[in-house]
């Protein structure tokens, strides 16, 4: 007879959570801390001309590569990529700090940007292989939450680094937390590989990788990168529309590879299930309203409100503590509550958030008038932001965690730069010289983002419903363990047909 345990409020602790959680942050930190120091960069090794380059060529190499390192992990196991990137992350970071001149910086920085993907795309199958049912919902919760919370407090971390240190230190910081990451990692991670038998090395799925479905999608993806990352005010050239009929071509193509190749980098049967692409969808807006609301929310802190860097990061702290603790939140009420109403719920709070400042900004509006609508923002992103990665795991076969991890990255990814292009077309319509211009512009970024909100509202209602997530009901106290074969199936919706199973891991389990 089993006993039901008492429910828990957070993930067991353990030394792989503590890991991944911390590498994790230290990618997303990397994301925003060096736009920090791109004014010091500039005038030190770029000989006063623009450095975003430094800051793109990251971006364009973890965004086309977090794909296919986290599919690769799935047939290769999670222990050696992972250290891989924890690896050529530091050294690349320690490239980056002695860089003599920008050419060197770039080369760098597209390095950093590999070990980057490989870190992010192990991150939820490695809490996946850890814990389970409740237990790693809880643990990615934690770590979702993180890594948001981590993002945002970055400008503030970085503005320390850059002004006290000079801009080597925002790369000279992944150095020691680089190497004790890489020593946990040894420590903590088990040797055998996280993948099934399907996808353990040396089986048959793990040699058959699908490289040119890989090459498409580092080419489609890095192209779309850089489209969305060119300055909004500068003229159409010949050069973007090349760049645009690249894109397409190449992400045409690589999804007519995916449909024949018998190992895709992405199983598009996936998207079938509406409660995955429900999360999917929920995962692009939610990095398209974080993203790109905070690049102008803060820009009226500084431009609108007259603050300085670090009292305009430090501002942001309501988001980010609030995200953290209600982050714990979602992830526990999805264990209680149909996931897409709290996913919907967690929007909807976030929606407020953005309403309520858009109403409330003005040149003049004092700092703490706005602390409210901000906690309201952090709140609802994390107790919907959470569990978004629980449900994208619980409907996926657990040999294609990596896949999904892959995707998750990258559509965060493609959602920041969206989020950044498409609002920073808003706030130029509306912006211009002065403060109330500034305002005004965020003002209409903000309605913008609430409308958004709601739309992420009516995509977690809608496809994430309740008898389209698998429960994990654990069994009664008076009865005994729930048999093998009654146990939901991963990636199945009640008793699917094989065709609507998505994947092979998904029938082969049925089967069994």
């Amino acid at each position: 007879m089993s006993v039901r345990q008492k429910p828990r409020r957070l993930p067991p602790f353990s030394g792989v959570l503590v890991l991944v959680m911390a590498s994790t942050g230290l990618v997303v930190v990397d994301l925003t801390i060096v736009a920090i120091g791109l004014p010091l960069i500039s005038a030190d090794i770029a000989d006063g001309a623009s450095a975003e380059s430094v800051v793109v060529t990251y971006m364009v190499a973890m965004g086309a590569l977090t794909q296919i390192v986290g599919s690769l992990s799935d047939r290769w196991g999670r222990r050696s990529l992972f250290l891989a990137g924890i690896g050529v992350f530091t050294l690349s970071s320690l490239a980056a700090t002695a860089a003599p001149d920008l050419l060197w910086l770039n080369a760098a920085r597209v390095v950093q940007g590999a070990g980057a993907a490989a870190i992010m795309a192990n991150g939820i199958p490695l809490l996946s292989d850890r814990y389970a049912d409740e237990e790693r919902d809880l643990a990615i919760g934690a770590w979702g939450s993180f890594a948001t919370a981590a993002g945002l407090l970055a400008p503030v971390f970085g503005g320390v680094l850059a002004e006290t240190f000079g801009w080597r230190a925002v790369f000279a910081v992944n150095l020691p937390l680089g190497a004790a990451a890489w020593a946990l990692a040894v420590r903590v991670l088990p040797r055998a590989p996280g993948a099934d038998d399907a996808g353990a090395p040396g089986s048959g799925e793990a040699r058959r990788t699908d490289w040119l479905g890989g090459l498409l999608l580092m080419l489609g993806l890095g192209a779309a990168t850089l489209l969305m990352l060119r300055p909004g005010e500068a003229p159409w050239s010949a050069r973007d529309t090349a760049v645009l009929i690249t894109a397409c071509a190449a992400s045409a193509a690589f999804l007519a590879v995916q449909l024949r190749a018998p190992a895709p980098t992405l199983e598009l049967r996936m998207f079938t299930r509406p409660a995955f692409s429900g999360a999917m969808l929920a995962v692009l807006l939610s990095r398209v309203l974080t993203i790109g609301g905070s690049v102008y929310l803060v820009l009226y802190f500084s431009d609108g409100l007259g603050m300085s860097p670090t009292g305009a990061g430090l501002l942001m702290t309501p988001i980010f503590l609030a995200q953290i603790v209600m982050g714990m939140v979602g992830s526990k009420l999805i264990g209680e509550r149909p996931p897409g109403l709290v996913i919907g719920a967690g929007y909807a709070l976030k929606g407020v958030g953005f309403a309520a400042l858009a109403l409330l900004i003005t040149p003049g509006t004092p700092w703490w008038a706005l602390v409210v609508p901000l906690l309201a923002w952090g709140a609802g992103g994390g107790i919907a932001g959470a569990p978004v990665m629980a449900v994208a795991v619980r409907v996926t076969a657990p040999e294609r965690v990596g896949m999904v991890a892959g995707t998750v990255s990258t559509l965060a990814s493609l959602g920041a730069g969206v989020g950044t292009a498409a609002l920073g077309a808003v706030f130029a319509l509306r912006a211009g010289p002065g403060a109330e211009a500034v305002t005004d512009g965020a003002r209409a970024v903000l309605g913008v983002s609430a409308a958004l909100a709601a739309v992420a509202v009516l995509v977690a209602v809608t496809l994430i419903g309740p008898r389209r997530v698998p429960g994990r009901a654990p069994a009664p106290a008076a009865q005994g363990p729930v048999p093998a074969e009654r146990r939901p199936v991963p990636g199945t919706e009640g008793p699917v047909p094989p065709a609507e199973g998505g994947d092979e891991g998904d029938s082969s389990r049925a089967r069994r």
